[in-house]
């Protein structure tokens, strides 16, 4: 019996870096390929939603994005310590390709593969590069993009392939949607995988600002950082809004499914999930991501009508308000929304970026 080729993911600890690495492992496994995921102890944090069998390799990274002088100064030598910690690993495991979705902690394993020459890519979410994609970008075998167009190096070509969505959101993909009516409703709030502060800040006035009409049948499910959850709770509460709030939803598929509307940052994953479910949204880009690569992502569902952008510097509760009044006074419209957005999903994301895997490996095979 030959043992099973191995896949190693590195990703780093956010929602849209882990779930497309988690909807890799689910058809890989399937696939009967072993799976490891190489991470750091931040993003152990958010491996719950990955297969059981999927192996956990924690190893020693870090970041330049926190921490004080000191701990910026150790960065370099945490990350070779973890680099020359994942080469021996490699030559032991002989992983058959490796894929690196973004991140610090994908280093070492990018690192290990690149001094090793075992077959590698990356999976860029954004549509500008991430600081470590960029470095890795001239330096593996393929570069898969999830939003297109991607801004990319100089020399470096790259293949739109989309985000892969978890199980969980293929199963609702195209999910039928029910308009704004005189019924019960659902307004889903998310701002990344551990809520935005703004949005804490603004989105529960610009609710209490709607007419009765639409707030007596309204249900909000609002995802917020733990330390603003008890306000937000006790303003929804106080208003008589039929609020969850939480720091985490774990069933954030069947939430999409269910709402009539979604206001969320525009993070490729939030964006992938919307699109493959198919429903309309009110998307607020990050400010101060990375060449502003959210509003990058959101203008497919923009420009497809699917989705109303307002710049962070522009979200004020009155024009929030406004906009959420405007999808739920016009059931036609936002019918039309959710149908665009459809129309922007790739619900093969995974299918293509799994080929893309095999043809790695049999190349890897060849040498």
């Amino acid at each position: 019996m030959s043992k099973k080729p191995l896949l190693v993911i590195a990703a780093g600890g956010t929602g849209g870096h882990m779930f497309p690495a988690q909807a890799l492992s689910e058809v890989m496994l399937r696939k009967g390929w072993r799976v490891k995921l190489s991470t750091d102890a931040r993003g152990a944090r958010y491996t719950g939603g990955f297969p059981h069998v999927v192996e956990i390799d924690t190893i020693s990274s870090a970041t330049f994005a926190r921490g004080g002088i000191l701990a910026k100064a150790m960065v370099p030598l945490r990350i070779l310590a973890g680099t020359v910690s994942t080469v021996f690993k490699f030559l032991f495991d002989k992983p058959a390709v490796v894929v690196g979705f973004g991140g610090y902690p994908t280093i070492p394993a990018l690192g290990a593969a690149w001094i090793l020459r075992v077959p590698r890519m990356i999976h860029e979410q954004n549509g500008v590069l991430g600081r470590v994609n960029k470095i890795f970008a001239r330096r593996v075998d393929t570069v898969a993009c999830g939003t297109w167009p991607t801004k990319l190096p100089e020399g470096v070509n790259g293949g739109h392939i989309g985000n892969p969505v978890r199980s969980a959101v293929h199963a609702r993909a195209g999910a039928p949607y029910i308009p704004p009516g005189d019924y019960p409703m659902s307004i889903l709030v998310m701002g990344g995988s551990q809520g935005a502060r703004i949005l804490s800040d603004v989105v529960p006035d610009a609710i209490a600002a709607l007419p009765e009409q639409y707030l007596k049948n309204l249900r909000v499910s609002h995802q917020a950082r733990k330390e603003d959850q008890m306000r937000v709770a006790a303003f929804y509460a106080s208003r008589g809004i039929n609020a969850e709030v939480e720091p985490f939803f774990n069933d954030i598929p069947s939430r999409i499914s269910e709402a009539q509307l979604v206001v969320s940052r525009a993070g490729a994953s939030s964006v992938a999930d919307i699109s493959v479910i198919g429903r309309p949204s009110i998307l607020i880009p990050y400010a101060a991501a990375t060449e502003d690569h959210q509003s990058a992502n959101a203008r497919g569902l923009v420009e497809a009508n699917a989705a109303i952008l307002i710049p962070e510097s522009a979200l004020e509760p009155a024009a929030l308000s406004a906009q959420i009044e405007a999808v739920f006074s016009n059931p036609k419209a936002a019918v039309k929304m959710a149908s665009a957005a459809l129309s922007q999903g790739r619900p093969d994301a995974t299918d293509d970026l799994v080929e893309l895997v095999e043809n790695l490996a049999s190349q890897g095979q060849r040498v």
